[in-house]
C-alpha cells in the first residue's frame, strides 16, 4: 500500500481550505413573490474546484442545480419561475466537500415582501429595508422588529445608519390596503480582524514592550557592575607593594668599617657602630683598627648611640 506524503497530505488540507466560494442571489432580496425568476452563482476562487448550487427546502434535501429544478450554466443556476414550494436554504458546493455560506429565500404568494440584505451585513455599515408590492414601491409603510412596531416611513424604505449586532432580529412591514410582508432575519456580523497599521501598538504589546526594556537596561546596569568590578581586581592584582632592596658595596667602607644593610627595609638603615679598636705596640708605633658592626637583626628598634667601647691592648 503506497504511503501519503505528510507533505502533501499538509498541501492538499490547506488546498481544500484556501479554495472557497461565496453564493450571490439576482435580485438581492431574501423575499421574492411568486412568478420572479432569480440567477444564483457560485463566485469561486477555485475554478478547478468544481462548484454547484445545492438546497434543502421541505420537499427535498441537498439537490442540486438541474435536478428536478433550476437550469445549471456551469457555476450560475438560472429558476424562471419561482414557486411558494421554492422557498428554502442555498448554498455552494465543491466537488471535494467544501462549502460556502447559506442563503435562506422565501418565495410569497401575498402582495406584500421586505426586501432585505440576503447576505449577513456588517458592523458600522448602513442597511436599508424596503416595503414593495408587485407594482409599487413607495407607498407609506410601517415597519416592525421581533414584533415591536419601529416607525412609519411614507416613502416604504427604511435606513438604518451604522448597524450593531442590537439591530439583529426579526423584520417585517405593512402597507396599508395590501397587507403585511413575512418576516425576514437580518443578520450582523462584526468586522473583520485587520493587522495594525504602521506605529499602531495595542496596549497588551506597548506592555510588553515596556517590560522587555526595563529588564534589557537592568541587565545593561548589571554588566556595567560586574566589568568594573573585574577591572577593579585585575588592577589590585598586579600593583604589588615595591620591595626595594640596596646593598652598599665595599667602597662604602671607611677606615675599616663595614656596613651590613638590612634587605627586608624600603629604607637603609644603619645601626649605630660598636667599635672594637686593637692596637699592637711595638717598640715606637701604635696602630688602630676599627670595625664597625651593624645588628642585622635589628628592624624596628632605634637605640640612641652606645658609648665606644673600647678594648686597648699592646705588646711591647
Amino acid at each position: 500500500m503506497k504511503r501519503t506524503s505528510p507533505l502533501l497530505l499538509l498541501t492538499s488540507l490547506l488546498c481544500c481550505r484556501t479554495n472557497s466560494a461565496s453564493l450571490t442571489v439576482s435580485p438581492s432580496s431574501s423575499q421574492l413573490f411568486e412568478g420572479d425568476s432569480v440567477s444564483l452563482s457560485c463566485e469561486e476562487d477555485d475554478s478547478s474546484a468544481g462548484w454547484i448550487l445545492r438546497r434543502n427546502t421541505t420537499t427535498d434535501t441537498r439537490t442540486e442545480c438541474g435536478a428536478g429544478w433550476g437550469r445549471s450554466a456551469g457555476s450560475v443556476c438560472n429558476i424562471s419561475y419561482m414557486d411558494p414550494l421554492d422557498s428554502g436554504v442555498y448554498w455552494c458546493e465543491s466537488t471535494e466537500g467544501a462549502t460556502s455560506k447559506s442563503i435562506t429565500i422565501s418565495v410569497t404568494g401575498g402582495s406584500v415582501i421586505l426586501q432585505s440584505p440576503v447576505l449577513p451585513v456588517m458592523e458600522g455599515h448602513d442597511v436599508t429595508l424596503h416595503c414593495k408590492t408587485k407594482t409599487s414601491s413607495n407607498l407609506p409603510a410601517a415597519f416592525y422588529k421581533d414584533g415591536s412596531f419601529i416607525r412609519t416611513e411614507p416613502a416604504g424604505h427604511m435606513t438604518i445608519r451604522h448597524v450593531t449586532r442590537s439591530d439583529e432580529g426579526l423584520y417585517k412591514c405593512d402597507i396599508t390596503g395590501h397587507g403585511e410582508s413575512p418576516p425576514s432575519w437580518l443578520t450582523v456580523t462584526g468586522k473583520p480582524i485587520t493587522a495594525p497599521p504602521p506605529g499602531h501598538s495595542s496596549a497588551p504589546a506597548s506592555v510588553l514592550w515596556s517590560t522587555g526594556s526595563v529588564c534589557v537596561l537592568v541587565l545593561l546596569v548589571l554588566l556595567v557592575l560586574l566589568v568594573r568590578r573585574c577591572i577593579h581586581s585585575k588592577c589590585k592584582e598586579s600593583d604589588p607593594a615595591a620591595a626595594k632592596s640596596a646593598v652598599k658595596s665595599p667602597e662604602d667602607v671607611n677606615h675599616g668599617q663595614f656596613v651590613s644593610e638590612d634587605m627586608t627595609s624600603n629604607r637603609t638603615r644603619v645601626s649605630e657602630p660598636a667599635a672594637v679598636y686593637s692596637a699592637v705596640r711595638r717598640t715606637e708605633d701604635v696602630s688602630y683598627g676599627q670595625v664597625v658592626i651593624k645588628d642585622v637583626k635589628s628592624k624596628r628598634t632605634r637605640e640612641p648611640p652606645a658609648e665606644p667601647q673600647v678594648v686597648y691592648s699592646s705588646l711591647r
